[in-house]
């Protein structure tokens, strides 16, 4: 007679699941039928479905449902659900008041938040149910659906006769990426560094994220540094006015499909080629997650309800991203915030939140691995991916959106990309390294502030006030 033998974890750490061995056949041999397993909460396990992320349930169960996201994945979220009201009533503004563009454009500022915090707790779910590497990568890229979003609404409702929106685009793609090295990591490193000395973290992650997020901001500085360096030659055959944007636009263009590339080879090398190297790492943290216990307990979505969460959450953000974006002229012609601070503070900010939220429970509970994978998964797919994106379609609804940065941009892409490169080199962090990129970013936000709107330059004309600065900033980094 068969006799079938029970593995259970044996600590609350690992993976608690209770597994059944194959079914002997009258030879002996494995091959027959196999008992379901159960999961630490003696769920029985779905097949295909990770015991970390099993329901228990199947379908969707609207109480259930409604209870489970309002009460989100940490405390910080669910105060963030308080903000849900805010949803109706920026849609209920827009139809009610349309020429009240100043409360248009908070309102949905507002309910964009719990909106895409929403798009954080389903993809948190939904990555619950699938192995550690593929579920951190789809998480990352779900995150950066509400950027995406505002990219391409930004985009489509560009005017092609004054190009109002594209610098807002642009500040906003070195805004996220910005958001994310110093603002993001930053509170990582503090959050996580005020319950312990010091937090360690492994290369495969910090080495390859902090390498391709330099190649990534080489590639942005690219057209930049065409443009001055052109700017500054001062000859009769140097390229001007029209001539010069067409050429900027070209190189722009072929950047976006080079960096484009550059992603693919990015998920390839972390889904098939080096798959088990980065998973031994999220391993590792999965052990050391110091509140796994309190989250295995938790009710969690069925796969039916993680697509409806993120299908209302993406129709809301992008019914606000609408509203947003068409009130967005009429607000920067008032003088009441410029097109730098928009972009470059703004945006990243709101389009960010979840993101951060997630990354920076993952620090304050000591898994960095997951937090690092997350902070710059984020930012090499915006600098990778989200920018080639909307300069690709741009180039299809064609309008001339290039990666010409201002001068402005590029200094703080570069140092920034410096200082955090510096920080993650020896493997550990603690919260002086957290609040210092903290400080510089709030730095960067005063700066910009007061930094005034875009004016309508020829590209050689802006470039040829900024080519001294760029040989000032080469100098002091080669000195």
């Amino acid at each position: 007679m068969a006799i079938f033998r029970h593995r259970a974890a044996a600590t609350p750490e690992n993976t608690a699941v209770t597994s059944v061995e194959p079914k002997q056949n009258h030879h002996g041999n494995g091959g027959g039928h196999q008992l379901p397993r159960y999961n630490h909460n003696g769920h029985k396990v779905t097949k295909g479905i990770h015991p970390d992320g099993e329901s228990g349930r199947k379908g969707i169960h609207p109480w259930q449902f409604s209870k489970i996201c309002f009460r989100s994945s940490s405390t910080p979220s669910k105060f963030v659900n308080i903000l849900w009201p805010f949803v109706p009533a920026a849609i209920a503004i827009h139809f009610a008041r349309p020429g009240a563009y100043e409360w248009i454009f908070a309102l949905n500022y507002v309910a964009i938040v719990p909106a895409a915090n929403l798009i954080g707790f389903a993809r948190q779910e939904l990555a619950r149910k699938l192995p550690n590497v593929f579920g951190v990568i789809l998480e990352t890229f779900l995150a950066s659906i509400v950027e995406i979003v505002l990219f391409m609404v930004l985009i489509h409702n560009n005017n092609p006769s004054n190009n109002r929106l594209i610098p807002v685009i642009q500040a906003a793609i070195i805004g996220s990426i910005l958001a994310n090295l110093l603002l993001c990591l930053g509170f990582c490193f503090f959050v996580g560094g005020l319950r312990r000395e010091k937090q360690e973290f492994g290369g495969a992650i910090s080495e390859v994220g902090s390498g391709l997020v330099l190649v990534a901001g080489f590639g942005l500085s690219i057209p930049c540094a065409f443009s001055l360096a052109i700017a500054r030659t001062g000859s009769p055959e140097t390229l001007s006015g029209e001539a010069l944007s067409n050429v900027i636009l070209k190189i722009s263009r072929a950047t976006a499909v080079i960096l484009l590339a550059a992603f693919l080879i990015y998920v390839w090398f972390q889904l098939r080629t080096h798959h088990s190297l980065l998973s031994d790492v999220l391993e590792q943290d999965v052990v050391k997650d110091e509140d796994r216990h309190h989250d295995l307990k938790k009710n969690k979505l069925t796969l039916t309800e993680c697509v409806i969460a993120l299908a209302i959450a993406l129709a809301c953000v992008s019914l606000h991203a609408v509203f947003l974006v068409q009130t967005i002229e009429h607000v920067v012609e008032k003088g009441h915030v410029s097109d730098m601070f928009l972009g470059l503070i703004l945006v990243p900010l709101v389009e960010k939140l979840a993101e951060h939220l997630t990354a920076i429970d993952e620090a304050w509970d000591n898994q960095m691995n997951f937090a690092l994978a997350h902070v710059l998964g984020a930012t090499i797919q915006t600098a990778l991916l989200n920018s080639s994106l909307v300069v690709i379609v741009a180039w299809g609804l064609g309008k001339s959106m290039d990666l010409n940065f201002q001068l402005f941009h590029v200094i703080l892409l570069i140092l920034a990309i410096l200082v955090v490169g510096n920080f993650l080199r020896d493997g550990e962090s603690n919260y002086l390294e957290g609040a210092l990129c903290i400080l510089v970013y709030l730095i960067i936000a005063v700066a910009t502030y007061y930094y005034p709107n875009a004016q309508s330059a020829t590209s050689q004309e802006s470039a040829a006030a900024g080519s001294e600065g760029v040989a000032a900033l080469a100098r002091m980094m080669t000195e």
